[in-house]
């Protein structure tokens, strides 16, 4: 017999963890940047008139941006490595959690490496968590589960 009324809710997008290997992971405010768009090129076929032909090109990926309240240099320190001429490149994942907390959805990118670190906005008139955020530019974007 069919149960009637059982729908799977859409997840929460403040349910989420990213993990990138060997710097502390997890706790972010916020994750954009999950987006992958194709190069579409048009040709203008010779005696059709009525549209241009279409043609899918390149993929490109946007840069990730995390950010989070401060609380420790890992993201830093990776940023200023890599100014100081070192690349390193590092793999990881974005992982949004279910009700339970269990995984749900997970999209990895791979060698990454930080493109931008942006520090805290302070200000003593508020009480504002200070957030720093980086960007992280990769190589490609796929999605697991």
């Amino acid at each position: 017999m069919a149960e009637t009324g059982r729908r799977p809710d859409p997840l929460r997008a403040f349910r989420f963890e990213v993990l990138v290997p060997g710097l502390a992971s997890g706790g972010f405010s916020e994750c954009t940047g999950l987006s992958i768009q194709t190069e579409v090129r048009e040709y203008p076929e010779g005696g059709l008139n009525t549209h241009l032909q279409t043609f899918p090109g390149r993929a490109s990926q946007s840069r990730l941006v995390l950010k989070r309240g401060i609380v420790d240099r890992a993201f830093y320190d990776w940023f200023w490595d890599l100014v100081q001429g070192t690349v390193v490149r590092r793999s990881g994942s974005v992982v949004v959690l279910d009700e339970a907390g269990a995984p749900a959805a997970e999209w990895r990118f791979r060698d990454a490496f930080p493109a931008k670190w942006t520090g805290p906005d302070l200000n003593a008139s508020q009480s504002s968590v200070a957030v720093e955020s980086v960007e992280l530019v990769h190589l490609g974007l796929e999605r697991q589960v």
